[in-house]
């Protein structure tokens, strides 16, 4: 990897970027208060699973997607964004990605401008197209002119990294525990692209039923300091 590549990398892989993800704890909050993850140990499983699900879920529209953006192909960007939408069962992880995407899309334009960026944009605000954060993440990644690998291991690193940042708030865990956990989990990351990196938009799944269901709990939490 050049310098320049590592440095976007960095860029758009940062925990601190605008995009919304702070607000978001991909169900850990519900996992907490339920004691299903009460300790290091069961934490580092679920983050495993959700990262796994989000490779073989939302990894393989967001490799369509950047293959289609690389193609200049909007129809095959928009089969990829709607293919992750539609596989959101609970209405929080809709609106989860949707938020996301579009916050990408508005910080694209300003640190990245492309033509497609801006037309995506435009396609997102008029409700054309939901705008999920995988699809628009391949976008931006074309636009940097830089291959998948990179914005897969983007991806997977900011589902992991907002789950720990929460895990951080929620639970009695020591910042060490938290970037032990990262980096093994990390490590899979190669495994994970090698296993959906020729799957199809139909291939799609991310069947964790405890997940979901700790997902439907969440919203009618009474007291929650997470948006999902």
């Amino acid at each position: 990897m050049s310098l320049g590549a590592l440095m976007r990398v960095l860029q758009f892989g940062d925990s601190v970027l605008p995009v919304g993800s702070f607000s978001f704890s991909n169900g850990l909050e519900s996992a907490v208060a339920a004691g299903v993850v009460w300790d290091g140990g069961t934490l580092r499983e679920f983050v495993r699973t959700t990262t796994r699900r989000a490779a073989t879920c939302d990894g393989i529209a967001l490799l369509e997607a950047h293959r289609g953006a690389v193609a200049e192909d909007v129809d095959r960007i928009a089969r990829a964004d709607r293919a992750v939408f539609e596989r959101k069962l609970a209405e929080e992880g809709r609106t989860m990605t949707v938020r996301m995407g579009k916050k990408l899309a508005e910080v694209g334009i300003a640190a990245v401008p492309t033509l497609l960026t801006s037309r995506w944009l435009g396609l997102i605000r008029d409700g054309t197209v939901p705008g999920t954060h995988p699809a628009m993440l391949g976008i931006l990644f074309a636009g940097l002119g830089s291959p998948e690998e990179d914005a897969f291991a983007v991806h997977q690193y900011g589902v992991a990294m907002t789950t720990l940042s929460a895990a951080l708030r929620l639970m009695r865990i020591e910042p060490r525990q938290a970037q032990a956990i990262l980096r093994q989990v990390n490590a899979e990351a190669p495994e994970l692209y090698a296993g959906v990196k020729c799957a199809s938009l139909a291939d799609m799944a991310g069947f964790a039923p405890m997940a979901d269901v700790l997902t439907a709990m969440h919203v009618r939490a009474y007291v929650r300091l997470f948006a999902n």
